[in-house]
């Protein structure tokens, strides 16, 4: 008998496990798409329930960036390309970029599917196991977890709703010897906040004298109500220390369409080159001529998608600023509201995931519990205004009958 040879009771915990490694298993996931899967099943049983859950702009991509796309299927437009984008739409975008005050060409852009897979790539280039990274408390639990699995250990710093979300301060309590790279998200999700100019400006000079590195996820800089989004690209010294995420998905209504691209050191572009051609090739050619038609054609639709958020944002905050319970901070960007909800969990006795829970079983609305954001999302929910006025005036009458029967239960 072979002296290798396996037991039959090691093969069956081998086989047992081969599902998943450790590495794997450690993964986060977005709640988002759990609360999707319970949001179907109320709707299954007949019952009508408001959708303030998922991050999608709520309306059908423009019709000009859907026929270039259609296009450019019927002109054969199917191979492979390039894996870090085709020139054409790597040139777009370094236009827009330098609209925005940030240094850049083409060949500082690269461009895949969907943004996410550039957080996995910056992680993976820029992070070696043991090293830290500072990601956002509440933030999208994505950063923490790819974070993870490149052996990084993420460290949360916290972020506040408002004009300004992000003070220096807080960043500099958590710098430490083993600190290599920050992720900011701004405009932020959940919290709808930006960082103020000055704040912005205490960062960058932080990032400097630390060395540090930035991923800067900016999937939603144009869709901002007051103040202006600032990308510390912008700022002295930080665009070759800076690799900006962003994305088709919020801006132009193609969520579906996983088109995402980043702004980074030319240096580090070989290398994300390489870990796409290890993952995906390249992003489809055909959704990358559909992002070019994006970037080129009319930004009316833009224009008229921010006027349309920022309206049923309004109608959100004060519904939500007349719910005895309830203390909202008006968001300034992105799509989310953002509310405290502590006085109907303490009088309830419930936890926040509890009362998101409640919230759409009992009354049918779809919404997150700030916990899918990491601990300093306890005691809030995360509600999408990204739909109809219709649609915000009925979740508003079923909040303040929610918020009714949690203090009914103190």
């Amino acid at each position: 008998m072979s002296a290798t040879r396996i037991s039959d009771r090691t093969r069956r915990e081998r086989a047992h496990n081969a599902s998943a490694t450790e590495r794997v298993r450690a993964l986060g996931t977005e709640t988002a798409f759990a609360v999707a899967a319970a949001a179907r099943r109320v709707a299954q049983s007949g019952r009508d329930v408001v959708l303030l859950h998922i991050g999608e702009p709520g309306i059908p991509t423009p019709p000009h960036i859907v026929e270039a796309g259609i296009r450019a299927l019927r002109d054969g437009i199917t191979g492979y390309v390039a894996p870090v984008g085709i020139p054409e739409l790597r040139g777009a975008i370094a236009d827009t970029v330098r609209a925005r005050g940030i240094a850049c060409t083409a060949e500082n852009v690269v461009v895949t599917s969907g943004a996410k897979p550039l957080m996995l790539y910056t992680l993976l280039a820029l992070s070696d196991a043991g090293d830290e990274v500072l990601v956002p408390d509440p933030g999208f639990p994505i950063y923490e977890s790819v974070a993870r699995l490149g052996g990084a250990l993420p460290v949360p710093y916290r972020v506040r709703p408002g004009s300004n979300g992000l003070e220096a301060s807080e960043l500099a309590a958590k710098i430490g010897p083993r600190t290599r790279l920050l992720v900011l998200n701004a405009p932020h999700n959940p919290t709808g906040s930006l960082i103020a100019p000055n704040e912005l400006d205490a960062i960058a000079e932080l990032v400097l004298a630390h060395d540090l590195v930035v991923l800067s996820d900016e999937v939603y800089g144009r869709l901002v109500f007051s103040g202006r989004h600032e990308s510390i690209a912008s700022r002295p010294g930080l665009a070759e220390r800076t690799v900006l995420v962003d994305s088709f998905s919020k801006t132009y209504a193609m969520t579906g369409w996983r088109l995402g691209f980043a702004v980074m050191p030319a240096p580090l572009v070989e290398h994300v080159g390489t870990l796409i051609i290890n993952n995906t090739s390249c992003a489809p050619p055909f959704v990358q001529h559909a992002g070019i038609a994006a970037l080129t054609g009319s930004q009316r639709c833009v224009d008229d998608l921010v006027a349309r958020l920022r309206g049923t944002r309004d109608a959100l905050v004060r519904g939500l600023d007349g719910i005895d319970g309830i203390d909202i901070t008006e968001p300034v960007a992105a799509f989310y509201a953002y509310p405290d909800v502590s006085p109907l969990l303490d009088r309830s006795g419930l936890s926040i995931d509890e009362a998101a829970d409640a919230l759409l079983e009992r009354h049918g609305v779809a919404a997150l519990a700030g916990t899918g954001f990491g601990p300093g999302g306890d005691r809030h929910l995360r509600l999408s205004y990204a739909t109809s006025p219709e649609r915000i005036d009925t979740a508003v009458a079923r909040l303040r009958d929610w918020a009714a029967d949690l203090s009914s239960l103190s």
